[in-house]
């Protein structure tokens, strides 16, 4: 019996089909599949999914960027298409690798790109903070649902009143080689309530569900120990750049109270996105917004160089905060 694709296959969130593809070697000999869509000439966006994803996680903000950008995605190791590697290739140096490797790839010589990082992806963006490649490559940053430090004692999959028990609680949860088991109405419900917030569709449950589950148990185990020793505080202070956060306010593994935190750590914070109603999933819970955002940063931070014309469109309302601020800005969708 042939088994499902990781990914549903027709619909908004469907994976677009790409420009080309190629095969990034990182640091480490690690193989990084990478697709390219939109217009080369267009002003690059670079977009980096989050734990147990894959470049299908992307589909429908692709699908609106690439009419005007080119947009860049990568499987991040072990996800989607990029092979698995061994034990010691699992930690933030790694993610920050792929990264580089990722743009010095697929960007020309002196070509930049605005970033967006879901969950892991947004994490990948921070360990890169101090990378000589990221700071003469990135215009700006997104930084999308996720988290500097601190997931077990914060996330609220597992509402336990004591901290030290919903830390060993979503240590064990992050750590787990349990298999996921088929797509069922049952593991369905799980994952919604895990990851998404209550307005969600069920065609977006689905396009979640089938990526989630087509990451590999060990694959997935392997990236959570990582999540549950999270530290990069540190990188989050370094970066350096244009950047901005969203999250949604009913994220229950990023929650709010980590989204608040990078906007006071960020040393050029450009505005905090507050999606009411929105889970951990914003990227298939409110495309829109979330192209929006990048949108928004390409026109103020990579348009204005000469990459490309054209205005932005931003699906939320955000503030710029000046440089150096650590101002916690909240807004809402219209």
């Amino acid at each position: 019996m042939s088994r499902r694709p990781a990914h549903v296959t027709n619909g908004p969130y469907a994976p677009p089909v790409p420009r080309t593809t190629r095969t990034v070697t990182s640091a480490d000999g690690a193989r990084v599949y990478t697709e390219v869509h939109g217009p080369e000439s267009a002003p690059a966006v670079v977009l980096a999914h989050g734990w147990t994803c894959s470049t299908a996680f992307w589909a429908p903000v692709v699908r609106d960027l690439a009419t005007d950008h080119k947009v860049i995605v990568y499987d991040q190791r072990g996800h989607g298409r990029s092979p698995a590697t061994g034990p010691a290739g699992h930690s933030t140096h790694a993610l920050a690798d792929d990264l580089v490797a990722v743009l010095e790839a697929t960007l020309t010589t002196g070509e930049r790109a605005v970033l967006g990082g879901h969950s892991m992806g947004g994490m990948t963006i921070m360990a890169a903070a101090e990378r000589p490649q990221l700071r003469e490559r990135a215009a700006a940053a997104l930084l999308c649902s996720t988290a500097s430090a601190g997931l077990p004692a914060e996330s609220t999959v597992c509402p336990l009143r004591s901290p030290q028990g919903r830390r060993r609680a979503h240590g064990l949860m992050l750590r787990s080689r349990a298999p996921l088991g088929p797509v069922s109405p049952l593991t369905r419900l799980a994952l919604k309530y895990a990851t998404m917030g209550p307005g969600v569709t069920a065609e977006q449950i689905e396009a979640c569900v089938r990526i989630v589950h087509g990451c590999p148990s060990g694959v997935r185990a392997r990236w959570g120990a990582v999540l549950d020793s999270l530290e990069l505080t540190g990188g989050a202070g370094r970066l350096e750049l244009p950047t901005a956060v969203l999250v949604g306010t009913a994220d229950r593994l990023t929650p709010l109270v980590q989204a608040r935190r990078l906007a006071s750590v960020l040393p050029d914070f450009r505005g905090l996105t507050e999606l009411p109603g929105r889970g951990h999933m914003t990227p298939i819970e409110d495309p829109g917004a979330v192209s929006g955002r990048l949108r928004d940063l390409v026109r103020d931070h990579l348009r204005s160089t000469g990459t490309g014309t054209g205005t932005g469109n931003g699906a939320a309302a955000t503030a710029e905060v000046p440089h150096g601020a650590r101002q916690k800005k909240k807004e809402e969708t219209p």
